[in-house]
């Protein structure tokens, strides 16, 4: 019964939010607390869900005062010539973008921590797909794609979690997988480039000219069509992490009022996938916006490095580190307490928009865990294995770590589910290592689930639809991951019969 609960629980969730007939956080919500109360949990859902909420409190905390430091770094403009530069170096071609995206996305993610990834990816890039009216659904999937194939790096958790429940060396896990990360990049990259060149072609080469009043005046070249369309030029834009500040931010809005992907005042509609239909011009980082702080560059750099070298060290738990630059950053750029108060009250839309997604996360953790669905959809799985496909099971496990680490936590299929296979296999000659490796290969999937809580900030900072974003992804992911097993069995660094 708990098995049939649990999986008619995670479909009923994924296609509520993927024909958008309800929002991510209300699914979070809504769906398991009525699954959990089928299952038997009465009143005692309240104490799942509090021990769940309990464990997500430093993440929360993590992604509140993350979110604030970036978005007093974008407005103080830390991050207005990484931008110019990358316009430079990509020629305002929507292919060279998008690539340039799973190439920064790729760099980043280098330092094991999915949340500082799409952060610094967001800061950087999606000021420049709103400038050139590209889909921030693209740029998700690039960022998610190529942060998940990255995710089997030794310092990352599943590594680390595999190597831990199995009692082995994280690089005996990894190294051997090279070639396979090496050959899921690639196709990473491929997607990427294949994606841009779907966005060239819709919206075709954009070139710049310079207004009367000094202005960037974007002008568009249809590349369909051939003619040359100049954009009109509007109001003043809204604001980057909806501070007023910066023209049009991170969280999509518009000068109207209107977010990329919703509806306006004037009963205006964005584009399906996120591009608002506003002007361009209201997309472009205002180099007169009052709160630039040109002359204190390089402390805010030196400030940022010092925060990025905390967190790769561990010198201090990572909520913590960003507690301290958030409120360094903030009385130096803003010393007095209304300018302060301001820039709080301007980032905390996007704030409550991601923290309050995480916490009702916390539902649908806590009634997984909490009434043993999570336990029987996992021991189901391994049960329905006949022990004829036993010399398979390095293989097998590959493909179940796809679904399963999507469906659950990683510590949850690390800890719990990878020892049983891994004892299961060891009588056909399977060793840990090479089951370790097997379990690690599904995390391009792992990646996009809705429980993670780095892939809830990255659609919220683009306000990109989580529906909008698995559509694009997961067979993308699945397709990475697949590549990444077989290569692994070509290789022989995981068995196959």
């Amino acid at each position: 019964m708990l098995v049939i609960l649990g999986y008619a629980m995670v479909l009923t969730f994924m296609v509520l939010i993927m024909t958008k007939r309800m929002s991510p956080m209300l699914a979070l919500i809504i769906v398991p607390t009525v699954f959990g109360l089928f299952a038997g949990a009465g009143l005692g859902l309240g104490d799942m869900v509090t021990e769940a909420i309990g464990t997500l409190a430093p993440t929360a905390a993590l992604l509140m005062f993350a979110i604030m430091y970036f978005g007093l770094m974008i407005d103080v403009g830390l991050f207005d010539p990484l931008v110019r530069f990358i316009l430079r170096v990509t020629g305002n071609d929507p292919a060279k973008i998008v690539l340039g995206t799973a190439l920064l996305a790729g760099a980043v993610s280098l330092d094991g921590d999915g949340s500082t990834t799409f952060i610094v990816v967001t800061a950087a890039m999606l000021p420049i797909y709103l400038k050139l009216g590209m889909s921030p659904v693209v740029m998700t999937c690039v960022a998610g794609l190529t942060n998940g194939t990255l995710n089997i790096v030794p310092w990352g958790g599943p590594t680390a979690r595999a190597a831990a429940a199995l009692k082995i060396d994280p690089t005996d896990i990894f190294v051997p997988l090279v070639p396979s990360l090496v050959v899921g990049l690639l196709l990473c990259f491929t997607f990427a480039w294949t994606m841009g060149l779907r966005e060239r072609k819709r919206l075709g080469l954009i070139e710049f000219t310079e207004a009367s009043r000094g202005a960037r005046v974007p002008e568009r070249t249809n590349a369909r069509a051939g003619s040359r369309v100049l954009a009109a030029v509007g109001g003043t834009g809204g604001g980057m992490f909806t501070s007023p500040t910066v023209a049009l931010g991170l969280r999509g809005g518009k000068a109207d009022g209107r977010r990329a992907d919703g509806e306006g005042v004037d009963g205006s509609v964005g584009d399906a996938e996120g591009v608002g239909t506003g002007t361009m011009a209201e997309t472009m980082l205002d180099p007169e916006r009052p709160t630039l702080r040109p002359g204190r560059i390089w402390f805010n750099l030196a400030l940022t490095v010092a925060v990025m070298v905390a967190l790769v060290m561990g010198l201090l738990p990572l909520h913590f580190v960003f507690m301290i630059g958030t409120a360094i950053a903030l009385l130096v750029n803003f010393p007095q307490l209304k300018q302060q108060t301001a820039q709080i009250v301007a980032h905390a839309p996007s704030i409550v928009g991601v923290v309050s997604m995480v916490f009702a996360a916390g539902v649908l953790i806590g009634v997984l865990d909490g009434t043993g669905m999570v336990a029987a959809m996992a021991d189901w799985l391994v049960a329905v294995i006949p022990d004829s496909m036993g010399p398979y099971l390095a293989g097998i496990t590959g493909v179940l770590s796809m679904p399963l680490t999507f469906f659950m936590s990683n510590d949850a299929f690390y800890f719990g589910i990878l020892p049983v296979l891994s004892e299961s296999a060891a009588a056909y000659g399977i060793t840990p290592a090479e089951m370790a490796r097997a379990s690690v290969v599904g995390q391009p999937v792992h990646m996009q689930s809705p429980l993670v809580p780095a892939i809830l900030l990255l659609v919220s900072l683009a306000n990109v639809n989580l529906g909008d974003h698995h559509r694009k992804v997961l067979w993308r992911a699945a397709v990475v991951a697949m590549a990444m097993l077989v290569v692994a069995i070509v290789v022989r660094v995981i068995p196959f019969g």
